[in-house]
């Protein structure tokens, strides 16, 4: 019984950990999209979101095949969807990017930046979970840590945007941009979520 439990166990984070592993790999295809606008990058940002979104659902049919799960299955499913939101946002930021017509910013680069590692401190936290929770615990309020780093950038962003608002193409230009900058900060908050929820299972299994 008790290795019927622990296998189980592995499978979702086995999954959890790829699902979040993926999603690191596409915040790392926008952060050099950032910096360099190609539309190959553009491609492989797209088949990277649709790969992570296969590996979610693969996450959610074996979550409703399974009748015992190694912590709540709620919290599992939570945990998949903020992971799959990262990179939701971060495929939107590139695309609203592209039909806006915006130049990324240093501004821009900076939060993704900060998103890339604030999304490998998730991946740390869920490959420790089961074996070092305490560790896994250091790696999601390090997340944490990072996400509140994104908010300083983001006004630091805003303020910058609006410091010459007299010309009409200038106030259009800072509309578009605030919205690539709203997807980024939104990336970031499923970041802080997915770090927070990590913290909650890990309360709740030690």
């Amino acid at each position: 019984m008790l290795k019927i439990f622990r296998k189980r166990r592995n499978v979702f984070i086995h999954l959890l950990h790829e699902q979040a592993s993926l999603t690191l790999e596409g915040v790392e295809i926008l952060k050099a999209y950032l910096s360099y606008p190609a539309g190959s990058l553009a491609d492989e940002l797209t088949a990277k979101e649709k790969e992570a979104d296969e590996s979610r659902r693969i996450l959610i049919d074996q979550l409703n095949r399974t009748f015992i799960t190694p912590f709540d299955r709620e919290d599992i499913y939570a945990l998949s969807r903020a992971i799959d939101d990262i990179l939701d946002y971060a495929y939107s930021t590139m695309t609203e990017i592209v039909i806006l017509k915006v130049d990324p910013t240093k501004y821009m680069v900076g939060i993704c930046s900060l998103l890339r590692d604030a999304t490998f401190e998730l991946v740390m936290a869920i490959e420790r979970l089961e074996d070092h929770p305490g560790v896994a615990a250091e790696h999601a309020q390090r997340a944490k840590a990072l996400e509140n780093r994104v908010e300083d950038v983001y006004r630091e962003a805003l303020a910058d945007m609006f410091e010459e608002t007299g010309d009409v193409k200038r106030l259009i230009r800072i509309m578009k941009m605030r919205e690539v900058y709203r997807h980024l900060s939104n990336a970031a908050d499923r970041g802080d979520e997915a770090a927070n929820l990590l913290a909650d299972i890990i309360v709740k299994t030690t």
